[in-house]
Order: C-alpha cells, then structure tokens, then sequence
C-alpha cells in the first residue's frame, strides 16, 4: 500500500517533541533557545527546554480523544485511479469544508480520506450515496463509511492523470537504509534518520483511527455508545510503519454502566445467556461482533475467532488499509502499558530513538520475528531499552514507583486488583539532567546487556533495578504492571545466547576505529557502512554455551559483501 502526502499544511511527525509557546519571556528567553540549540548540536541533548517541551505535550488520552473525534468526521473514499484531484475536492465540497484529505493505494486501488470539518457533512453526503445493485448478489442495506465514487472527478483524458506522489506505506529494504544511513555525518544522525524512516506517518495514524472509527459503527449496532480504540505499537509512539492494528472494543464508557443501583425508577432490561465469568462474556461480545465482521464488514476477510486464547480475540485482514487487525475487548491492562510507554516516549527524544535502533537491529539479526515463537518480543525489547535509560547515572528517566508516587486523584487506576496507577501531567515529571548522546547510549545499552546476569536477576522497570528471579526462565522481564508474570517467558535460552552474543559482537563493532568515521563513496557510487549502518549488515556470531567465537575481522568481509551486493545490475552481469 502507499500514501500521498496532500494535507494542505504539513503536520510535525508524531516523533518530534512539542514545543511550549512561551510568551513574555523578552530577550532571555532567546537567548536560551540559541545556546540550547548549539547544545543540541553538540551532545545530542535538549537541556534548558526539556521540561517546558514536556509541559507543552499532550497526553495520551488528549491525543487519543482528537484522533477518535477527527476519524469520526472522516469518510473513506475508493476512487478512479485517475481521479482529477481538483474535481474530486470541489465535489466533495459542494456537502461541508474539508479540513485534511490524503490519498494512498492499497492492493491496486486507489482510496482517499477525506475528513470534514463538520460531523453534518456527512449525512449530507450520504444522501447521495446509493447501495449498488448487483444482479447476481442479494442487496444488503448496511451503510458505512466506506463508499466508491464512480464517474465523479476522474480525468478527460490520459493526459490529466492524478498527479499525487504516493509514499510507500512499509518501510524501505533493509540495503536502501544501509545505504541512506551510511551517507550520514554522525551516528546521532544515522538514529534520528532510521526513526524517521521507520515510524508511522501522521497520514497513517489517521488512517488506523479511521479503521477503528469504521469497526465501531458496526459494533454500536449491538452496543450502543461503545468506542473502539487502537493500542500498542499503532499509539504508543514506538510503531513502525506497516505494523499491525490492534484495537480494543470499550464498553466502560456506556452510560449507566457504573451507576448505582437505584432504589425507584427504570433498569435495563437484558440477558447474559449461559455465561458464568467476564470471560466467558469476552468471547460471547467477540463472537457476536466477529460475526458481524465477517458477513457485513466492508474490506474485511480472512476473519478468525481466536477465543480461547488467554486474551480472545478477533482477527481479520483490512484490505481498503492494509492493516492485518487484531479486536479484543475487556484488555484494560494493555491500553495502560500503551499510555505508559506513549509518556516515557514523551518525556525525552532520545527514548524513542534508541528504541527504534535498538528495533531495527533485532529485526535484521532475527532476535525478533513476526512470526509467534521463542524470540524476543517488541514489547519485551522496549522494556529492556527503558529498564537501561533507567540503569543510567544519573537516570534518563524515572522508575514507574516513582511515576506512581506523582499521581493525583485523577491518575488512582486499579484494574483488576493490579495497581496501574502513575502521573498524567507531563508538568509533574522532573527528570535528572543526563547529558548523554545518543551514540554513547547506543554503545553503553549493548555493553549492559552483553554482560547482564540474567542466569540469576530479573528486568523490573517499575522499581528500575535488578531483582532476583522469581521463576526458572532463560529471560526474566517483570510485567509492568502485572507484577507476577513474565513478559518474555517464551523465551528460550538458545535465543537469549544469540542476543548477548550480539550485543557483544556489535559493541565490539562500534569500538572499532574505522566504524566511528564516515564511509566514503566507493567506485560503485555506494558508500561503505559505518557506525550504526555497520551493525545492520547481517554478522555471523557462533553461539556456544552462552558464548561466541569472532571470526578474524568479520566486519570486512561484511562490508566487502554489502558493496558487492549493491552494485548495480550491469556490473552484476560483468561479474
């Protein structure tokens, strides 16, 4: 799938760190923001303005709320591929403004959104829209807001094709970013460029709202007033494009949900049908909407019920967005690690950028897969990341105590029996000044691990030091908040040896003389990998109770392979 950027004003990346309008602050204020920059040249660091950014952020349900409220004034449009962009907005007008609109492909097919400014506009478009009649289908009168425009906007000849440069959807081949990579003056830059490579797009994040916006007009036709919410790695600002849509049916907001028993007056009527825990409701609620799902959704095959599956869920294949889709419902526990790893992605620009390296490094050795296994999991990797920033002196950022110790009234959350309480307001947070760049986090993160006991201590960002292990598991990484389980439990001792074998084999890379200068462009016009890109190149590591034997400089004739692999196709047939 691809996307086109035509927002008519170019939105900042979900990445960047919002800045605080400061106003009255004169000539000082200035003068700060000059040496900070010079800072931020110089050691990566954003010193004097880090807490007024933090203050200026929004937090994850403010975000969350203006997402979910444009999505609903959002239509999803499948158009002619040559539609006149200029015909296609002026008619689209003609029912209300139109505040953002994008186009993207998908499988072929060229789709728009298109967002109104108004939530009136859209009856009004709707009016207009008729179910088709097809002669061998029977007519089923389901309206959504997944609708086709024919004969509207298209161009008068070949010569007025849609002129929209499409961006493609899922990240570039592992050689392209070696390459774009090795082109950069620093390995500071080289982080900061892969994050926005890899991230999801603002037009993305929309569109995966707009799925979530277009899933819960189905479910409201049994729950009315329900939400149906993304989490995970689409909102928790550690995503990467093209990662799967997980999302999450709320009922809690219903009215009259959580009231009190009254003494007089009316109670809805209803009936639980052989139903004897919350479970067991879960999967009744995922059945019934999967169903649906299934017959009528618009776009959705390849529905499966995974019901019994410690978490029941839904699962199904999007394809006017591509998104593969996972719907639970009753998973608050998830929707509170989301928010959590959102605020500490927010808290310091350097989180999510380590992160996202540190990703990118595990997919391209195999550490992690997309495939359920004994591998390493995203969510436990980012863990281990901030369990690190935490290990740091002074700290990069704080514990998930001492999160907890700053939460109000407001922030009380217990779900479950678990205690999921921590801070909201980003003005409460005060983090130590930690001065370290990015490259030297990067070296020091793989130096940690690489000789880390994990024969013998657990990984507990809540009190952000090492525990003792409670259980007999290779990896011991405490749940956040569900403090009795192991998020990585699955892994094996043979995939554990890899990562360490890793870790020290890329600290030793990093150490090297040639891997902390720039590459030069060889005659092949492509340049050599250094730094950060020398570490994608796939290394070759021979794991032996718990420990790795180094070829003579492997990282040569890696290098030698990469370039050979990067000439173009007519020297490859020379050769």
């Amino acid at each position: 799938m691809r996307l086109t950027a035509s927002f008519g004003a170019a939105m900042s990346s979900s990445l960047a760190v919002c800045r605080l309008h400061m106003k009255g602050r004169g000539s000082l204020v200035k003068y700060l923001r000059k040496v900070d920059s010079y800072l931020h040249r110089t050691i990566g660091t954003n010193v004097f303005s880090a807490q007024e950014e933090r203050e200026g952020c929004k937090s994850f349900y403010a975000v969350q709320a203006e997402r979910q409220e444009q999505a609903e004034r959002s239509v999803l449009i499948s158009c002619h591929t040559r539609t006149n962009e200029k015909k296609f907005l002026k008619y689209l007008s003609m029912h209300g403004d139109i505040n953002k609109y994008f186009f993207y492909e998908s499988y072929g097919i060229l789709y728009a959104v298109v967002e109104f400014a108004n939530r009136e506009s859209l009856p009004s478009l709707f009016e207009e829209a008729a179910i088709p009649i097809i002669s061998h289908e029977p007519i089923v009168p389901f309206k959504s807001r997944l609708l086709s425009l024919r004969n509207v906007g298209s161009a008068d000849a070949p010569s007025q094709q849609s002129s929209q440069r499409c961006q493609s959807q899922t990240t570039i081949p592992i050689n392209e970013l070696i390459q774009r990579l090795s082109k950069e003056e620093s390995i500071e830059q080289q982080m900061t460029s892969l994050t926005d490579v890899y991230q999801v797009t603002e037009e993305n994040s929309r569109l995966r709202f707009l799925v979530c916006s277009l899933l819960k007009d189905i479910a409201a036709a049994y729950f009315p007033e329900c939400t149906i919410k993304p989490f995970g790695s689409s909102v928790n600002g550690f995503g990467k494009l093209g990662c799967d849509l997980d999302m999450f049916l709320d009922l809690d907001g219903i009215s009259g949900r959580n009231a009190k028993m009254p003494k007089s007056g009316f109670l809805l009527e209803y009936q639980m049908k052989q139903t004897n825990s919350e479970r067991a409701v879960t999967q009744s609620i995922l059945s019934v909407i999967g169903d649906c799902v299934d017959q009528f959704g618009p776009g959705c095959v390849g529905v499966q019920k995974i019901l019994n599956a410690r978490c029941p869920l839904v699962r199904f294949a999007h394809q006017p967005s591509g998104f593969q889709c996972d719907l639970t419902a009753n998973n608050r526990v998830a929707m509170k690690s989301t928010e959590l790893l959102y605020l500490y992605g927010e808290l310091d620009p350097r989180v999510r950028h380590l992160v996202f390296t540190v990703r990118c490094w595990a997919r391209a050795h195999g550490i992690t897969s997309s495939i359920p296994g004994a591998w390493i999991t995203n969510f436990s990797l980012t863990v281990m990341v901030l369990f690190f920033l935490q290990s740091r002196s002074p700290s990069v950022i704080p514990t998930l105590d001492h999160l907890r110790d700053l939460a109000g009234p407001a922030d009380k959350s217990f779900i479950e029996g678990n205690d999921c309480t921590f801070v909201n307001d980003f003005g409460k947070i005060h983090l130590q000044n930690n001065p370290e760049t990015l490259e030297k986090l990067l070296c020091e993160f793989f130096e940690f691990y690489a000789t880390f006991p994990f024969n013998k201590m657990s990984i507990s960002i809540r009190q952000g030091k090492e525990l003792n292990k409670p259980e007999v598991a290779p990896l011991h990484i405490q749940n956040p908040f569900e403090t009795t389980l192991n998020v990585s439990k699955n892994v094996n001792a043979t995939q554990l040896d890899r990562f360490v074998a890793l870790c020290k084999e890329s600290s030793w890379i990093l150490q090297k003389t040639e891997a902390s200068k720039p590459g030069s462009c060889n005659v092949e016009n492509a340049f050599a990998p250094w730094g950060l890109a020398s570490l994608l190149v796939p290394l070759q590591v021979v794991v032996t109770k718990g420990r790795k034997k180094r070829r003579p400089e492997p990282a040569s004739e890696r290098i030698k392979s990469l370039l050979a692999s990067l000439k173009n196709p007519n020297q490859q047939k020379k050769s």
